[in-house]
């Protein structure tokens, strides 16, 4: 039979109207899901890339002088100061190469005045058994930290309203941080990498971490919006019926 005869037996339907709704909400919603991927990737990379140049610049040094976040987000600083253990805060659910962790948030006091800096040291590895607490090593005295500005400290899922209780929390702000410790604080968090010898791991991860997962998302979105108009268009194609004889 002849492929051209073939065809003709077939021809489009003109689907209904609920059909053809469904379907463009459908392709529209996963276009839009794959764009929001392919920005979050963009958006990572260029934050990597900035971060990378202001890594090359002196760091900024703070003082007892208050410091806007705008001013220094990203960029290295170095303080001098003594950590405050007695306002050491665990952040839970962090997870460092399969393992179950805390990171610890400790404030600086800044030599020579009454500010702190909110510092996040590092990653510790949570005990055994849950009610159990890790065993922090804290130097005494006076420390030259360096690192990076946080302005937002990478949140986590909790429940709506949450509020942080006892030495475990889900999630940090500064604000929060300050009322609940009576400190005067900078607004911002201080992801230490300088070295100090407290057994804590300060392998942190590149700030366009999760960029290639983003593109592989936007990448599988794209594609079930092309699947979706295939099978649009193949299940509108029905068989033309020979005229009643």
């Amino acid at each position: 039979m002849p492929v051209t005869t073939l065809f003709r037996r077939y021809q489009f339907a003109r689907p209904r109207l609920l059909t053809t709704l469904a379907a463009a909400a459908g392709i529209a919603l996963t276009l839009v899901a794959a764009s929001w991927q392919l920005g979050r990737a963009h958006e990572k990379e260029g934050l990597a890339a900035r971060v990378e140049v202001l890594a090359r610049e002196p760091a900024v040094s703070l003082t007892t002088a208050e410091v806007r976040a705008a001013d220094v987000e990203g960029r290295r600083v170095a303080a001098r100061g003594r950590f405050e253990p007695e306002y050491a805060v665990l952040i839970d659910n962090r997870i460092r190469r399969g393992v179950a962790g805390y990171h610890v948030l400790m404030p600086l006091a800044i030599e020579g005045g009454r500010r702190h800096v909110l510092v996040n040291r590092g990653w510790v590895a949570a005990p055994s058994h849950r009610e159990q607490l890790p065993q922090l090593r804290t130097p005494p005295g006076q420390h030259d930290v360096e690192g990076r500005v946080l302005e937002h400290f990478p949140r986590a899922y909790a429940p709506s309203g949450a509020k942080p209780e006892g030495r475990v929390w889900q999630n940090v702000e500064a604000t929060t941080f300050a009322v609940w410790s009576g400190l005067k604080l900078e607004s911002y968090v201080l992801e230490q990498h300088s070295p100090l010898a407290d057994g804590l791991a300060r392998n942190w991860p590149r700030p366009d971490a999760g960029a290639e997962k983003n593109e592989s998302y936007a990448l599988q979105w794209y594609s079930l919006a092309a699947l979706s108009s295939i099978l649009f268009v193949v299940l509108s194609i029905r068989r033309e019926r020979k005229p009643a004889a």
